[in-house]
């Protein structure tokens, strides 16, 4: 897919990945660009800089969704690209509170699920759409730290793939973006007393992965990987199960 001539929709478009990818695409001559984020300032700030159209959305509520959606739909006509980018850190276990498990499950899923529902149809109608979820690299290889985290981009990477399987021979297009450490807001919260999070030390910066996604979805790969390494994690994961494990608790006890 290239970029130029295209109607693209960014959510978590006003800070970090997000607002790195809409500076990426606006670059490549966009049609149109909705730069949709939780925090309103921050989606006008990107929109003003890039030419788009900024609306505060909660991406939990599918009522924000659709209606990002059908302004986009106003403006341009068709969606070509919906980057589902917006996501959320909850730190912890199995102690988590059900309040907290269900606000990353609306965040990190739902919302997947909410935009799928929203911009499917006009996309099949006219056999071309393409979906690029940010996933993380704890999509393939977990979250130590953080279960509701690891859970959460494990289920978003299934639905992408489900979208993939049951959608590819109808001219719909998908990609996960799976990084692991990008140094933004997300990953500087990580630090605890003051010590860096163990990502920073290959931490990439968010433009970085901007143009890893350009590439990405320029040969519609399906899995797009900034930190190549993690193509190597995941081999080793799933050659060997029980020893992936053992490292990982070997990594746990580190850090």
């Amino acid at each position: 897919m290239k970029l130029a001539g295209k109607v693209v929709v960014v959510t978590g478009g006003g800070n970090g990945i997000g607002r790195a990818l809409c500076r990426r695409f606006s670059a490549d001559g966009l049609e149109g660009l909705v730069v949709a984020d939780i925090d309103a300032a921050g989606a006008e700030d990107v929109a003003r800089e890039t030419g788009g159209i900024a609306l505060q959305a909660d991406v939990s509520r599918e009522s924000d969704i659709r209606r990002m959606a059908q302004t986009a739909m106003e403006k341009f006509g068709r969606i070509d690209l919906f980057c589902s980018n917006a996501g959320i850190m909850v730190r912890g276990g199995e102690e988590v509170s059900d309040a907290e498990w269900d606000r990353i499950w609306s965040i990190n899923v739902k919302a997947h699920i909410y935009a799928a529902r929203a911009v499917l149809p006009d996309m099949l109608r006219r056999g071309d759409g393409y979906f690029l979820q940010t996933v993380s690299a704890a999509g393939l290889l977990n979250q130590i730290g953080s279960a509701p985290y690891g859970v959460t981009k494990h289920a978003a990477l299934g639905f992408a793939e489900w979208l993939a399987i049951t959608y590819g021979d109808r001219g719909i297009k998908v990609s996960c973006l799976c990084p692991q450490g990008v140094r933004t807001a997300m990953l500087a919260s990580g630090r605890q007393e003051g010590r860096p999070h163990f990502l920073e030390a290959g931490a990439l910066e968010p433009e970085q992965v901007a143009h890893a996604v350009v590439e990405g979805i320029g040969t519609e790969q399906f899995l797009i990987l900034p930190h190549p390494e993690v193509l190597e994690y995941f081999q080793r994961k799933a050659s060997s199960y029980d020893r992936w494990l053992r490292g990982m608790c070997r990594l746990q006890s580190r850090i």
